[in-house]
Parts: structure tokens; C-alpha cells; sequence
């Protein structure tokens, strides 16, 4: 049998924790294997061990049959190996050309040559099928290409086997399908690649094998046209997971949220709210569909009072509050789950119990005249690391030795038991595993059933689908549509968010597919 990568019995240690125990991983040449674990599981480190960026307290590394050492990122390079970060190490004002060659450029007497790059980098996006322009601007092309971008920096390196992590974080139906054939196409050129996924579906259309890690130990590899997503779920999570949402009908009631004509600019002073009208009422969750960078960051920070709203007016409950600051919005009635828990949801260096009270800890029963009651804010957090299943050592350890998932759940506690009025989810489950996902969506239905108004914002529209009462699609800075999830599919909802009106789609067969004549490469 012939590996190009092998990791035997893979140790990792940070101080007393291991975070890889005797891990095994086998890679073929011209496979697509699956790296499949829990949040927490070990396999970034896993992955990271393999790139060079960790060294491993025990096992070994062969590439090819040779044991080798992988002591820098620089090794891994010149050993043919090219990791596809999920958050993308591009400089947004240089061109696709520019951002391939940095730290690597090829120089004639002295002064970078730009167009023999250029040249290359054309040739080996028609031979993958990448379909970049080499002088295209970083900043003027679409999440899908600056992620092919990313590819071609690997491939433009010399790359034999590519590490995909968590690929498909960002990108529409269409474009998954896209990178999928992309993948394919690196196989038949006699790649290999190790994609790292939470996608149990994902993982069954495109791979060949499927290593699992529980809590870091290798639970096993399977071949994937042997197992299901259900046997891949339990294996991962160490009990059965239930994948489709349950959920009753929702009874809207009364208006919590309303906005209109709301205009809202970036720090640059561009528009990236253009007009935008939406209403959500008690019992409901209505979900936002949209590719990144339509204006959903800059909605949702000026619905929290994050961000100066320019024109237009936002009320909750009735009572506007446009221009007001984030304090005096949380007070009317606001919980707010944001999208970046290390930025916003998070003071990383504080406590768990800390966390757990940064938005109540002026209020009775926590404090009294400007003095704390630890004893309070303590119970305070033990009841919410008891009811949302945050795995920690306690309440005294500091928030940032908590996984994602836990880091998640700790600020959905948080946020849930003020019992506010409106609930904002922005990217609720990013990055998070299956079982971190199901406890997540039963609390937002929770929410939603006892009469309390959510907004749900999504990049993965089968969470959208599965989760909202109403989907509103945005597209550049505006709700172009508002479709009913029982009434849409994930074509036409692709579509939609890549600014296509329904007019332009019909149906053939069991898609929707645009009619001729139309152009389907929306930027």
C-alpha cells in the first residue's frame, strides 16, 4: 500500500493536557481523506503537527515511505505539502498575482517579474479548472475565488497533498459544488488531500476514507462509501445525534423588531446597507441568507449600536432605538450571540464565571453600590455550565482553555437567561461540530416557543432551512426576497443570493437552474 503521508501514534502535549494521544492517520496517494472529530477533538493540532507548526511530544512522520522532521511550515513547502487555511491569509489590495508570490518572488536581475508569475499562475488555473484572473484585485473578487486563490498559492509552491480546513465555511451551494469539482480535478492530476470538515454530508460526496478522533484519540478510519452520516455522527460524538431540526409550527405575534429604509456605511464611508426594510415578531425565527460581505456584519452592529446608522430608523418594541448606545439597546430588551465570540462575545483572559455575568454584574443580585457579589456571580455560572453542558474545569478557568463549542455555549447561557425580548444569532454554530450544533438549535427554538423573537444569521443554508419560520435573502445591502423554507430550495435560495430575481429561475427536474441566456457568474 502505498501512503504519501503517514502519522504513527502522533503525540501531542500542552503541559498536562493531550491534545493527541498515539493519533494514527494514513493518507493514499490521489485519496480525498476525511479528518472528522468534535470541537476540541485534536485536529487542528493534528494538522498543524503535519504543516510544522507544532512539534509532537512522540510518534513519527513519513512522507512518501522517508521518516522525515518537520520542524517549520518551510519543511512541510519543500516536502510538497499545502494547507488551505478556513480564514484566508490574502492582502485585500494586491492583485491574485501579487498575493501568490509573496515571500516567494520570482525575480529577473534584481526586480520581481510580475508577468512571468502572472503567466504561470494563468497556467495553472486552466489546468485545474480554477478560473482565476491573475490580475484580478483580492478586493474585487467573491469569497468562492479568493478561496481558489488560496489553492493556487499551494499548487503555484509545488504542493502534492493539500490540507483543506473546514473549505466550505463561507461559500453558496453553487460554489461548494464548485470547489467539490475543483477537488476532483486535483485527484486526477495526482494530488491528495485531507479535508477537514464538520460536514458529515460533505464528507460523504467527496471522500474516500474517513479517520475519526474523540477527544484526542483516534477512534478509527472507515471507507466512506461503507458508512452513513448517522454511523460517522455517533462515532464522532459517542452517542446518536439527531440531525433534523424538531419543531412545531410558530405563531408570530405582535412586532419586536422593526427597520426601515435603514442605510448603514463601513469604515471606509462605502454603503453597505442600502434601503434595508425588516420585521421580526415575537415567536418567530426569521433566518438571513446571503453570501459574506452583503452587509450582514454591518446590520447587525447597527441594530446592537455597534455601528452609526447613516439613514433610516431601527425600533424594538416599539421604541426607537437608532443612535443609541449598545448598554442602553441591551436594556430595552436585546440578547446578542455575535459573530466573532473572541471579539465580541468574550473577555478571553477573564474567567468562566466572569464571562458568564459581563452583561448583568451591575444589576442586583450580582453587585450593591458598585460592590460584587462573587459568591452570587459564581452560582450564577455554575447554573449555566450545568444547563448548557459548557465543558470546563470550572467556573475559575479562564475562558480562553475552553474549546469553540464550550466557548459558544457559555455566551448562548449568557445571553438566553436575561431573557430578552430579541435574540440576534449571527453565525450561531460556525465552526462547531454536530453535537454542539443540535444543543444550539433546540436552545434558539426554545427561545422562539417561549414567545421571544429571533434573528438568525447564517452562511450555512441548510442551518437557515432547517432552523427559520421565514428566510429573508439579502444581497448587496438590501432583502431582495422573503421565501418560506417548507416553499424554497438550496438552488433557489443559491441563486437569490447571488442576485438573481426569481423570474430569471425555472425548474428542470428536481432544480432550479437559471434560463437561458442568463448569466449564473454573479461577482
Amino acid at each position: 500500500m502505498e501512503y504519501v503521508i503517514e502519522m504513527l501514534d502522533i503525540r501531542k502535549e500542552f503541559g498536562n493536557f493531550v491534545a493527541n494521544d498515539n493519533i494514527t492517520l494514513q493518507l493514499k496517494k490521489g485519496e480525498i481523506h476525511a479528518l472528522l472529530g468534535e470541537n476540541g477533538a485534536g485536529k487542528s493540532t493534528l494538522m498543524n503537527v503535519l504543516f510544522g507548526l507544532y512539534q509532537p511530544e512522540g510518534g513519527e512522520i513519513r512522507v512518501r515511505g522517508e521518516k522525515v522532521a518537520i520542524s517549520n511550515p518551510n519543511i512541510a513547502n519543500n516536502l510538497g505539502i499545502g494547507m488551505v487555511h478556513q480564514h484566508f491569509m490574502l492582502v485585500e489590495n494586491l492583485t491574485v498575482t501579487e498575493n501568490i508570490i509573496l515571500g516567494n518572488e520570482p525575480k529577473k536581475m534584481g526586480i520581481i517579474n510580475i508577468q512571468d508569475a502572472a503567466k504561470k499562475v494563468a497556467e495553472i488555473s486552466k489546468l485545474y479548472g480554477l478560473n482565476v484572473d491573475p490580475y484580478a484585485k483580492i478586493a474585487d473578487i467573491s469569497v468562492g475565488m479568493q478561496q481558489r486563490v488560496e489553492i493556487l498559492k499551494t499548487l503555484y509552491r509545488g504542493a502534492e497533498i493539500l490540507i483543506f480546513d473546514e473549505p466550505t465555511a463561507s461559500l453558496t451551494p453553487q460554489e461548494i459544488d464548485e470547489l467539490f469539482i475543483i477537488m476532483k480535478k486535483l485527484i486526477e492530476e495526482n494530488k491528495s488531500i485531507i479535508l477537514i470538515t464538520h460536514k458529515l454530508q460533505e464528507i460523504m460526496d467527496v471522500t474516500d476514507r474517513v479517520t475519526v478522533i474523540r477527544k484526542g484519540q483516534g477512534i478509527g478510519t472507515v471507507i466512506t462509501s461503507e458508512t452513513n452520516p448517522e454511523e460517522l455522527a455517533t462515532l464522532m460524538v459517542g452517542r446518536q445525534v439527531i440531525f433534523k431540526t424538531e419543531k412545531g409550527p410558530a405563531f408570530p405575534a405582535d412586532e419586536v423588531l422593526h427597520i426601515e429604509n435603514l442605510v448603514v456605511e463601513d469604515y471606509r464611508g462605502v454603503s453597505k446597507v442600502k434601503g434595508l426594510n425588516l420585521s421580526v415578531r415575537k415567536g418567530e425565527i426569521v433566518g438571513i441568507a446571503g453570501i459574506d460581505g452583503n452587509g450582514q456584519s454591518e446590520l447587525i452592529e447597527a441594530i446592537t449600536g455597534l455601528r452609526k446608522v447613516k439613514e433610516g430608523k431601527i425600533s424594538i418594541n416599539g421604541k426607537d432605538i437608532t443612535g443609541k448606545r449598545p448598554r442602553e439597546i441591551t436594556e430595552i430588551g436585546l440578547g446578542h450571540i455575535p459573530q466573532d465570540r473572541h471579539k465580541h462575545g468574550l473577555v478571553l483572559e477573564f474567567s468562566v464565571g466572569y464571562n458568564a455575568a459581563l452583561q448583568s454584574y451591575y444589576h442586583e443580585p450580582y453587585s450593591k453600590k458598585g460592590i460584587m457579589n462573587y459568591k452570587v456571580v459564581s452560582e450564577k455560572a455554575k447554573k449555566i455550565i450545568d444547563t448548557y453542558d459548557v465543558r470546563t474545569q470550572g467556573e475559575h478557568e479562564p475562558a480562553r482553555a475552553l474549546s469553540g463549542g464550550n466557548q459558544q455555549k457559555l455566551i448562548i447561557g449568557r445571553e438566553v437567561e436575561r431573557d430578552p425580548d430579541l435574540l440576534i444569532a449571527a453565525l450561531p454554530t460556525r465552526g462547531l461540530d454536530v453535537g454542539a450544533i443540535e444543543f444550539i438549535h433546540k436552545r434558539l427554538i426554545e427561545q422562539r416557543d417561549n414567545g421571544k423573537a429571533v434573528l438568525l444569521i447564517s452562511f450555512e443554508l441548510d442551518e437557515v432551512m432547517n432552523v427559520s419560520d421565514r428566510i429573508a435573502v439579502i444581497y448587496d445591502g438590501q432583502i431582495v426576497d422573503t421565501v418560506n423554507p417548507s416553499e424554497t430550495t438550496e438552488q433557489e435560495l443559491g441563486l437569490l443570493m447571488a442576485g438573481h430575481q426569481k423570474s430569471e429561475m425555472i425548474v428542470v427536474g428536481d432544480e432550479v437552474v437559471l434560463k437561458e441566456g442568463e448569466d449564473p457568474n454573479v461577482e
